[in-house]
């Protein structure tokens, strides 16, 4: 794009469309200029048509769509006509993506040159290993913990790593890929990092169920804002949207959520987050609003099947 001047980089996450309540959410996002993108920042939604059917509205109204999963779009329901697991069912939708000019973590990273830029906006997918635990545990010890609390993200059932043998090792091959592709950007463009998982752990804090931390990102992100140069990072998956501050970058937490937790916090900065240009008097800003639930956990002391 040229630059546009009422142009805004815009992001949002978690809008979980498959729940009826969230749907009239996604047909209230729309743009305000001809020329803003927005970032989509996973868990659109769990069955492959109303991802598909999401992103292609989406993708009919901004000028350009970056996005990446998240763990819902990875789930395999067993009521979805599309039965692709694992890397096949993301690879799927990177071709679906690609064929409405949706940008992914496969794909360049495309330069925002609007107000603020230019910056180049990158998209990553790099799940989690189980490192976000109580220190001096081991990851075994911790999942048997969190079962016993009734803490247990439905990944365990629905999220199959193949053609890996886990999750982790599926994590950490994405993390590798994602690290060599950030070294090679040119460092005269800063980046807008986008991912669902929060790259780290102090973002969990905010949790009233430290257990479900086992399924939100990995130690292996931490210095990725230091390491290379970022201008700001765009996650969700926790469900507390807000904007914090570390080491100088700016982080914003997008996501929209479930109806249970939308209506009671309302949405006090809106359902699209600005992310470029950066809104004068909210440096520093973010809400303290803390979970009630961990999302996608199972209630506690509940059991869960696949």
């Amino acid at each position: 794009m040229t630059g546009a001047a009422g142009a805004r980089l815009l992001a949002v996450s978690d809008l979980h469309v498959g729940m009826a309540d969230n749907r009239p959410l996604l047909d209230s996002l729309r743009p305000t200029s001809d020329d803003d993108w927005l970032i989509v920042a996973g868990d659109v939604a769990e069955r492959m048509d109303d991802v598909k059917g999401a992103l292609r509205l989406l993708a009919g109204r901004f000028a350009r769509v970056v996005w990446t999963p998240g763990n819902h779009e990875l789930w395999t329901p067993r009521e979805d006509p599309v039965q692709l697991r694992g890397e096949a069912r993301y690879l799927h939708l990177v071709e679906f993506c690609r064929e409405l000019g949706v940008v992914t973590p496969q794909d360049p990273y495309p330069v925002w040159d609007g107000p603020g830029g230019p910056v180049a906006v990158a998209p990553v997918f790099t799940l989690y290993d189980y490192s976000f635990r109580p220190p001096g545990t081991a990851p075994k010890k911790a999942l048997e913990q969190a079962y016993e609390a009734g803490v247990v993200c439905t990944d365990e059932f629905m999220l199959h790593p193949d053609p890996y043998l886990s999750r982790e090792a599926w994590c950490r091959a994405r993390v590798r890929e994602t690290e060599r592709r950030l070294a090679a950007q040119p460092t005269d463009v800063p980046l807008v990092l986008v991912g669902h998982w929060p790259f780290l752990r102090a973002a969990t804090n905010q949790l009233w169920r430290q257990e479900f931390a086992l399924w939100c990102g990995t130690e292996l992100t931490a210095e990725w804002h230091r390491r290379f140069r970022v201008q700001a990072v765009v996650y969700g998956h926790l469900h507390i949207p807000r904007t914090t501050w570390h080491d100088g970058v700016r982080f914003e937490e997008v996501s929209i959520g479930y109806p249970r937790e939308w209506r009671w916090r309302g949405h006090p900065r809106g359902l699209l987050r600005p992310i470029l240009p950066f809104p004068e008097g909210t440096a520093g800003a973010g809400a303290s609003a803390r979970a009630g639930a961990a999302p996608d956990a199972a209630p506690s002391g509940s059991t869960r099947t696949p």
